[in-house]
């Protein structure tokens, strides 16, 4: 004798009420999955960075400028999703390349640049060189120089010096500016060189 079997389909093991409920569960839990995944992005765009890792971007893209040398000098302040750009530069494509730089990075909104293009001068070329030396050559100073961008930035405009960037330590920054004093043809040094702070090994 032959059996007929038949088998049982999913409505009938469960009557329709609990489907539904079942059916809702599941649903629910994968709405739920799906808001719980870390670094989930809406679908208006992508997460918003925090300030300082926004910052530290904005630094790097900064430094890895093309032409970006020791006698440029880029400063950047952050308001929210507003960058602003201040500084000095010897050539008009490296102001054009820093706004575009930072106005490509994730998180920011609007660039306003208002990073001076220095004039064009024989005089000043011939300071800049003559500083450089000065300073760099120095057997303490020289390791400044080892760096992709020397982090004493010397900026000359009709004759006057202005000294930017950061150094070690307050024998470094007075230093600096006792060699570029030894320049002739100098018409006034200011030295805004900022002491790095040093780091508490324990931390």
């Amino acid at each position: 004798m032959i059996l007929n079997r038949r088998t049982t389909s999913h409505s009938e093991k469960y009557p329709l009420p609990v489907l539904a409920r079942l059916r809702l569960i599941g649903a629910a839990l994968i709405i739920a999955a799906s808001l719980s995944v870390p670094g989930q992005t809406s679908a208006t765009g992508q997460q918003s960075k925090s300030a300082p890792n926004l910052a530290r971007e904005i630094h790097h893209q900064l430094a890895e400028l093309p032409f970006y040398s020791a006698f440029d000098f880029i400063i950047f302040s952050l308001d929210g999703k507003k960058v602003t750009l201040n500084g000095y530069v010897l050539r008009p494509s490296l102001k054009k390349h820093a706004a575009q730089a930072i106005q490509s990075l994730d998180g920011v909104e609007t660039v306003n640049d208002q990073i001076q293009v220095l004039p064009s001068s024989t005089a000043d070329n011939e300071l800049r060189r003559a500083i450089y030396r000065a300073i760099y050559e120095d057997p303490v100073l020289d390791a400044y120089a080892v760096q992709p961008v020397p982090s004493i930035h010397i900026i000359v405009k009709d004759r006057n010096v202005t000294l930017e960037g950061s150094v070690e330590s307050a024998a470094d920054k007075s230093l600096a500016a006792k060699r570029a004093a030894t320049v002739e043809n100098v018409v006034s040094l200011k030295n805004n060189l900022n002491v790095r702070a040093r780091q508490d090994p324990a931390q």
